[in-house]
C-alpha cells in the first residue's frame, strides 16, 4: 500500500462513510429492484453455476471514485440441483488475494452444497483481476496502490452486497446471510450493519478495525510508510482539516494512535531480521496451491464433508513451524519499519516527530473508514458467530475494542493456531459456524 491519495479524496470518502455508517440513512440508497444480470449458466453434476454482473451502486453516488474497470461488479452464484430445506443462500466476500472464484468455490461453496444443500454467491472484489483487466503496471498482485483504495473497496462492497441481497430476495431465496475470511469477513461485517433486517453473519479471522492490521500486525510491512510520511508532510490539510473529521470510536482513534506511538518500545530490533517474503504472504496463486497439493473435499470420493480440514496443503512439521513464527511475531509487540530504531537517525528529533504524526494519521483514517463502531449495530447481533484464531499475528486484538463490546449478544469462537494455518486447515469449522448461525436464524424467525 502506498499513499498517493489527494486530500480532497479523503474528505469525499469520509463524508460518504458517515452516510453508509448510518443504517437509517443508507438503507434506501440501493433500490429493491436494482438490476442484476445473469450472463451464463454452467451445468455440473452437483450444482448449477450462474455467472453474472451488475453496475456497482457506488458509481451512482460517488462517480469516478472507482477505476473504470471495476465499475462492473462480477459474481458467481452456485446453486444445488436439489434443495434440502428452504432455499438458503450465503454471500461470500473475498479475502486479500482471493482473485477469481475458484478458491471460495472449492473450499466453501461446493462442500456447503454437499453438506447442507446451501447455495453460495461469490462476489469479486473491486481492483481484483476480474474487475480490473487493465490493472495498473505498478500494482503488484493484490497490493493496492493507495491507502484510500481500501476504503473505496469497502464502500463499494457494502452497496454491492445490498444490491445482491435485494436481488436474492426478489428471486425467492431464503434465508440469506453473509460470510468472509480475513478481509472478506470484515467487509461482510460492514455490509451487514446496513441491512435493515435480521441476517446471519459469520466473519472468520477478522476483528473490529483494519487499523491494527496495517499499523501493528504482520501486514504493517505492506505499507509504504515513507510515501505516507512524505505526503503527510507536503499537505498541511491532512493535519488542519482531515484529522478533525475523524470519528469517535469509543476511544478517540487519533489520540489512541498518539498514545500508541508515544509508548511504543524505543527499539524494535527483535523483529528487524524477520523476512516476510512473497512465499509467506502470497499464498494465493493457483500455481503455488498446486505445488503444495491443494485439494477440495469434493474432489476426494468417499471422504466426508470435513476432509479438507486434515488433507490441505502442508505437512504437520511445516504447519507447526509457521504457527510458531506467526505467534512469535504477535507476541513481540508492535513493529513498523518507519519506527525502527535503526531508521531514526535524524537530528533534533524532527524526523522522529514526523514519523509519529504520520503513523497517528494512518491509524486515524483507517479507524474512520473501517472501525465497526463507526457503523450501525446489526439488527440482531445474536445471529453473528465470529470465528477467531488464538494466535493471529495478522489481526491483532490487543488494545482494540472487542466485537462483543460493540455487538452485545454476538458469539466468538476461538480456534487454535494462527491466521494462515486457520485459513488453510479450518474451513470445515468455518462452514459449521455458518450452519449454526442459519439454524439460529430459523429458530428465531421461521415466520418471516
Amino acid at each position: 500500500y502506498g499513499c498517493r491519495t489527494k486530500p480532497n479524496k479523503y474528505i469525499q470518502l469520509f463524508a460518504f462513510r458517515k452516510i453508509i455508517g448510518n443504517r437509517e440513512r443508507c438503507k434506501d440508497l440501493v433500490q429493491k429492484d436494482y438490476p442484476v444480470f445473469i450472463d451464463k449458466v454452467e451445468d455440473h453434476t452437483d450444482c448449477k453455476i450462474h455467472n453474472g454482473h451488475f453496475i456497482s451502486p457506488l458509481e451512482h453516488f460517488v462517480p469516478g471514485i472507482l477505476p473504470a474497470e471495476s465499475i462492473k461488479a462480477r459474481f458467481q452464484f452456485i446453486v444445488p440441483k436439489k434443495w434440502k430445506r428452504h432455499r438458503p443462500v450465503c454471500i461470500h466476500l473475498a479475502g486479500t488475494g482471493d482473485h477469481f472464484f475458484w478458491r471460495r468455490r472449492t473450499l466453501m461453496a461446493r462442500p456447503m452444497i454437499k453438506e447442507s444443500g446451501m447455495a453460495s454467491l461469490l462476489l469479486e472484489n473491486p481492483y481484483y483481476i476480474l474487475r480490473n483487466v487493465k490493472k495498473p503496471k505498478d500494482q503488484l498482485r493484490s497490493s493496492l496502490k493507495n491507502v484510500s483504495d481500501l476504503f473505496v473497496m469497502g464502500g463499494a462492497l457494502i452497496l454491492e452486497s445490498a444490491a445482491l441481497l435485494h436481488w436474492l430476495e426478489r428471486e425467492g431465496f431464503w434465508p440469506l446471510g453473509m460470510t468472509g475470511i480475513s478481509m472478506g469477513g470484515h467487509m461482510a461485517s460492514l455490509a451487514v450493519t446496513n441491512w435493515p433486517k435480521p441476517i446471519p453473519l459469520i466473519p472468520c479471522l477478522s476483528w473490529t478495525t483494519a487499523s491494527s492490521v496495517f499499523t501493528t500486525g504482520v501486514l504493517s510491512r505492506a505499507v509504504n510508510w515513507r510515501e505516507l510520511e512524505k505526503q503527510y508532510c507536503a499537505h498541511p490539510v491532512y493535519e488542519e482539516e482531515i484529522i478533525n473529521m475523524l470519528e469517535y470510536c469509543g476511544t478517540d482513534s487519533f489520540r489512541m494512535g498518539q498514545e500508541f506511538v508515544k509508548n511504543a518500545p524505543g527499539s524494535f530490533d527483535r523483529l528487524s531480521d524477520l523476512d516476510l517474503t512473497h512465499d509467506l504472504l502470497d499464498l494465493h496463486s493457483p500455481e503455488r496451491d498446486h505445488q503444495m497439493g491443494l485439494r477440495s473435499s469434493c474432489s476426494q470420493p468417499g471422504t466426508g464433508g470435513h476432509a479438507s480440514d486434515s488433507a490441505l496443503l502442508m505437512g504437520r512439521r511445516e504447519r507447526d513451524g509457521l504457527d510458531q513464527m506467526l505467534s512469535a511475531v504477535s507476541s513481540s509487540g508492535p513493529h513498523l519499519d518507519m519506527l525502527h530504531a535503526k531508521n531514526i537517525t535524524c537530528g533534533a528529533g524532527q524526523r522522529h516527530s514526523l514519523q509519529r504524526e504520520s503513523l497517528c494519521f494512518m491509524k486515524g483514517v483507517m479507524d474512520e473508514c473501517t472501525h465497526i463502531a463507526n457503523f450501525s449495530v446489526p439488527v440482531d447481533p445474536s445471529l453473528i458467530i465470529i470465528v477467531q484464531a488464538k494466535e493471529d499475528a495478522y489481526i491483532p486484538r490487543t488494545g482494540v475494542r472487542s466485537l462483543q463490546e460493540i455487538w452485545p449478544g454476538c458469539e466468538v469462537r476461538y480456534l487454535n493456531g494462527g491466521h494462515v494455518s486457520a485459513y488453510l486447515f479450518k474451513q470445515g469449522l468455518f462452514r459449521q459456524a455458518i450452519y449454526d448461525a442459519y439454524d439460529r436464524f430459523l429458530q428465531k424467525y421461521s415466520s418471516l
